[in-house]
């Protein structure tokens, strides 16, 4: 068992180095930047089954790291909670295959309500309808999974969560987020405890 158990480690560790990395993050970035720094919208992110579990967990380290965010489940947008969009939220949108109905269709719908709405999306499928629709496209290489039945989204949100964290770590660095900001949104718990003691070290 420990020498499959490494042979699937290796397998994710080469997905995520085999990630496309273009110029397509740093326009992310900047659509980050401008439409929730500069003009106060959130980044409001979405995806449908475990690329929806991966969405809202790269909303909340967001919103942990100085840049507002929401998840908005999409099949609940089509009946109300689409109504959380303003004029100036931006949209993340995450599914491996860019065919996922209820993402295809959450596109339409929030042009529908504010047509200048801008997309950043997450996909395998580069020719996919959901890339067509984006503003920005990143691309995650479509490795395979390592489910032995090849179905089972593990390697994908694998890299999934990867490409989250790179856009996250990047716009911390894009407003110089620093350790008393951390500790200002971490009252609680060992991360606000380690960040306070950080701004200390720092005032010292």
């Amino acid at each position: 068992m420990i020498e499959n158990l490494k042979e699937i480690i290796e397998k994710e560790i080469l997905a995520i180095r085999n990630i496309p990395l273009t110029g397509a993050y740093e326009k992310a970035v900047e659509l980050i930047i401008e439409h929730v720094h500069n003009r106060g919208g959130t980044l409001v992110c979405s995806g449908m089954g475990k690329a929806g579990q991966i969405a809202s967990n790269i909303s909340t380290t967001f919103c942990s790291t100085g840049t507002p965010a929401c998840f908005l489940h999409p099949s609940e947008a089509q009946h109300g909670d689409l109504g959380i969009l303003r004029e100036n939220d931006l949209m993340l949108l995450i599914s491996n295959s860019g065919k996922t109905r209820e993402i295809v269709e959450l596109i339409t719908l929030a042009r529908n309500m504010y047509s200048g709405i801008r997309f950043i999306v997450i996909t395998s499928n580069g020719g996919s309808e959901l890339a067509a629709g984006a503003d920005v496209c990143l691309l995650t290489g479509n490795p395979p999974e390592v489910c032995p039945l090849g179905l089972t989204p593990t390697t994908s949100t694998t890299v999934m969560t990867v490409i989250g964290d790179l856009l996250v770590v990047e716009t911390m660095k894009r407003i110089n987020f620093s350790a008393a900001d951390y500790a200002k949104r971490h009252h609680g718990g060992y991360l606000g405890a380690v960040s306070r003691k950080q701004c200390g070290k720092l005032q010292a």
